[in-house]
């Protein structure tokens, strides 16, 4: 069974990691035999998310299971006084890009969401791939990273180990394509019948 560590920060996008979180963690349960350990992981709890939900980390950056697989979602932006909040914020934090550089060197799969490839950027983990991020982020990924070649018209980029996903829901549809990348199409189908998710493949 692979684990799966979903980062949180306050002001995380709500559905940047509750529907991958609802993906990996259903995979293989409607036939009895789920894939997948899920849980979550933070500098420090509780987070604040998007539009008030509050949420309790699983586990805190320095103190959880080895993750097979890390998910990096987004989330977040600029107040009017230019002060940056969540992923604008947490992409200049530390302690988060050394989790994630960390994290990338022993995990199979290293998946952000949104703005969570703005976190992937600074920590130089897109150095001369290619990625995509929400549409309203492109120009501020082309100028994190230079020689990153960025595709703002796919729903998800696969580099391999490292893949992204365009905003918000397509954190589903690239998490349905992991599950079928790693366990086969009717997993990944079984999973998406189950949600009663129409998804890009």
């Amino acid at each position: 069974m692979r684990t799966v560590a979903i980062l949180l920060f306050n002001e995380i996008e709500v559905l940047d990691f509750a529907g991958p979180f609802e993906v990996f963690g259903i995979a293989g349960k409607v036939a009895g035999k789920p894939h997948f350990q899920v849980f979550t992981v933070a500098e420090r709890g509780p987070v604040y998310a998007r539009n008030g939900l509050c949420v309790t980390p699983t586990y805190l950056l320095n103190d959880h299971p080895k993750a097979d697989i890390i998910i990096v979602p987004g989330g977040g932006g600029y107040h009017t006084d230019g002060t940056p909040f969540g992923s604008r914020r947490e992409m200049d934090n530390p302690a988060i890009l050394n989790w994630v550089r960390r994290s990338a060197e022993t995990a199979e799969l290293v998946l952000s969401v949104c703005t969570g490839a703005l976190i992937l950027a600074k920590a130089g983990l897109l150095e001369a791939l290619s990625a995509t991020t929400h549409y309203m982020a492109i120009d501020s990924l082309s100028q994190l990273a230079p020689n990153t070649t960025v595709l703002p018209a796919e729903r998800y980029v696969d580099n391999g180990q490292i893949i992204t996903s365009a905003g918000i829901s397509a954190g589903i549809d690239m998490s349905l394509y992991v599950v079928g990348r790693l366990l086969g199409k009717d997993i990944a189908d079984e999973t998406a019948e189950y949600m009663q998710y129409d998804y890009w493949k």
